[in-house]
């Protein structure tokens, strides 16, 4: 039960600011007033260094990856606002409102990160009865792949049976919406809202079992003087992003609850794919 928000440019360095503007990343930062299980962001940038130099290690990168994950809710995180105006090709970004009461330790932080892949999920993944699949000892994920997200709740799960899928050989987008319907078989009505990245592609999917919010998100919002904000919760929405001369530069797309006005809607079972490299990106359904 987390807000999501990502985006890929033309290969440009752009901040969170620089997308969204300094009044609507506030705005989202100021959701983990309610979404205040943690934060994190996984971001993609050209390093300084002179890439694939063997200098003693690895070689030197072509694509930096930075990855930052907290327990404590991001509006009372200064490290927010530094990174919040960090220039990245692409970066996603998320607010945690941990579901079925999973522990708020480190491990279960979003971004998750694993075979070069950054994945963030707003969703309970739980049966009629209300039982999280973390309980389900007899799910037939890889335990080996789930290990290696680091991970142990729902969405890393769902994050490990994306990375089967692409061990399977399918491409990133497909590899997701394959993840979808394995999972929707046990746990229909459960969201798979997500977004993942790898160092040439952002996909986004709206895939939420429950269009209509559920009563405990809208008490949730209540509580804290917001109800309003809970009627399009499952909602993502994305808009292009256009360079100084009025072309195509990329994209962002992000879970609703600040202002995103001439924004389009993602349709449900409809997902985003981006490239981080020239910006372009285009519709699929799952």
């Amino acid at each position: 039960m987390c807000r999501l928000l990502g985006y890929a440019t033309a290969g440009a360095d752009l901040s969170l600011n620089d997308i969204l503007g300094v009044k609507n990343v506030e705005d989202f930062r100021e959701l983990s007033e309610i979404h205040n299980d943690g934060w994190g962001v996984a971001q993609l940038a050209t390093p300084a260094e002179t890439p694939y130099v063997r200098d003693g290690g690895a070689p030197s990168p072509e694509t930096g990856v930075k990855i930052y994950k907290s327990t404590v809710a991001a509006r009372f995180d200064s490290t927010f606002e530094a990174l919040a105006n960090e220039p990245a090709r692409g970066a996603i970004w998320h607010l945690r409102l941990a579901s079925s009461n999973l522990p708020l330790i480190m491990e279960n932080q979003h971004p998750f990160y694993a075979n070069g892949l950054s994945f963030v999920h707003n969703g309970d993944i739980s049966d009629a009865n209300g039982r999280n699949i973390v309980t389900n000892r007899s799910y037939p994920v890889d335990h080996s792949v789930l290990l290696s997200t680091g991970g142990r709740s729902d969405s890393a799960i769902f994050f490990a049976v994306i990375l089967e899928y692409i061990g399977f050989g399918f491409p990133l987008d497909e590899a997701v919406a394959q993840a979808v319907r394995e999972l929707r078989q046990a746990y229909p009505k459960s969201s798979y809202n997500c977004i993942i990245q790898s160092e040439d592609q952002m996909v986004a999917l709206c895939a939420a079992g429950r269009e209509k919010t559920s009563p405990r998100i809208v008490e949730i919002y209540d509580e804290y003087g917001r109800g309003q904000q809970a009627a399009d919760y499952r909602v993502m929405r994305y808009r292009a992003l256009t360079d100084a001369e009025g072309k195509q530069a990329g994209v962002v797309v992000s879970s609703s609850g600040y202002d995103q006005d001439g924004w389009n809607e993602l349709e449900n079972d409809q997902m985003i794919v981006a490239s981080n490299r020239n910006g372009t990106f285009r519709l699929r359904s799952i």
